[in-house]
């Protein structure tokens, strides 16, 4: 009897203990979407919906160990960074991925959480723009990070355009300028290869909204993966997580602003 071959998709990001954002929220988008989950873990937190309370993050040492085993033994058809915590893990994700030639390479240049805990030391993210953009097939900064890498202040359309044509630029790689955040109704911009291609979204109601970044992200890698082009792969990880979000549904109350802490791939847990 011969085997299903299916594609495999490799997460580098730090741990979420509440299992909403991170590696639980990246590992989860990918079984949904059909590939095989592998994760090489940069950071433990302790986070949940209402913010971050604690970061500890591993040695390069062990990072690079855990991109070795993966690396040496089930070769990822797709990878995808999220929290890159400090500079030293940088170095070490962008030395392994050249080295090991990795392909289809999405990067979520993670900075600030939702709650304004700072998840990137200021240092790193001079390196992160010098090693890890210019090997990203795709970065998919939202409108605070896109500010923070493009160097302007971004309030409407026009700006957002500005600012993911410098960002590809500079880095030569393709932008998905995410416009979640009051700005532009949740359309996202794509620019790629100098081309402008927006995804118009539908703003949903929903307060449940902690890991959707990662979960974007980790779709969008997943699809790759698969074997979609950059465009396709975009549009299918967007639809994917408008029915998540239009689910509207909760896992219970909490005690704080964000209580809520709905899981959006619970939605898709079953697929």
């Amino acid at each position: 009897m011969s085997c299903r071959k299916i594609k495999a998709a490799l997460t580098i990001a730090g741990s979420d203990c509440s299992g909403g954002a991170g590696i639980q929220a990246d590992l989860k988008t990918m079984l949904a979407n059909g590939v095989y989950g592998m994760s090489a873990i940069t950071a433990l937190t302790g986070q949940n919906t209402l913010g971050v309370t604690a970061v500890s993050e591993v040695s390069p040492v062990f990072l690079g160990q855990q991109l070795d085993a993966v690396f040496t033994d089930i070769f990822p058809d797709a990878v995808k960074t999220g929290m890159t915590a400090n500079a030293q893990l940088i170095e070490v994700i962008a030395e392994k991925l050249i080295f090991y030639k990795a392909r289809n390479i999405v990067v979520d240049p993670v900075m600030i959480a939702t709650s304004g805990a700072r998840l990137i030391s200021e240092n790193a993210v001079e390196l992160l723009k010098k090693k890890l953009l210019p090997i990203a097939t795709l970065v998919t900064p939202n409108i605070p990070e896109a500010e923070v890498l493009s160097g302007l202040r971004i309030s409407d359309k026009e700006d957002m355009e500005q600012a993911a044509r410098l960002i590809a630029d500079k880095c030569g790689c393709a932008v998905l300028l995410k416009g979640g955040h009051s700005i532009n109704d949740a359309n996202d911009l794509l620019c790629e290869n100098g081309e402008m291609t927006w995804f118009s979204g539908r703003r949903i109601d929903n307060p449940n909204t902690h890991g959707t970044g990662c979960t974007l992200s980790s779709a969008i890698a997943s699809n790759l993966a698969k074997g979609y082009d950059i465009k396709a792969a975009v549009s299918l990880a967007k639809e994917y997580i408008s029915g998540a979000l239009s689910a509207m549904l909760d896992l219970g109350k909490g005690s704080g602003p964000m209580h809520h802490g709905f899981d959006i791939n619970s939605r898709y847990n079953d697929v």
